[in-house]
């Protein structure tokens, strides 16, 4: 699904904005942190957000990556979110550490331990270089 420079893009360390569908019928469009895991999109959060319940009640949703003026192009992606463990944290860890410096990665670490920390995967079912 990925072409190449979509990929190479994605590997960046952006902030990407990630919209699901709220009972309202309206978009709820959060910042999140991402990381690409062959063409789908991980994101990690706890349970309880509300972008999670609308995952579970409408998997449709999309994120938007890149766009502003420094980054020269960005993506949106559409496609189904799914909701899955983060068995061990591994996702937790690994989004963290690539996010933050590792001694502040290991003190968000640590405070977060008590969270029920959740996966959320974007399989793209549609691409979109914007610019």
């Amino acid at each position: 699904m990925l072409d190449d420079q979509a990929r190479e893009f994605l590997q960046k360390r952006l902030i990407a904005r990630m919209s699901t569908v709220g009972p309202d019928g309206y978009p709820h469009t959060v910042p999140v942190w991402f990381k690409l895991e062959g063409d789908d999109i991980i994101i990690i959060s706890t349970r309880d957000t509300r972008k999670v319940q609308h995952i579970l009640a409408n998997s449709k949703g999309a994120v938007t990556i890149g766009g502003d003026p420094n980054d020269g192009a960005g993506y949106l992606l559409q496609g189904d979110f799914s909701v899955e463990e983060d068995t061990d944290r591994i996702w937790l860890r690994t989004l963290t550490y690539y996010y933050e410096e590792k001694e502040q990665a290991e003190k968000d670490i640590a405070a977060w331990q008590d969270l029920d920390m959740i996966a959320i995967r974007l399989k793209p079912k549609k691409v979109v270089k914007v610019f």
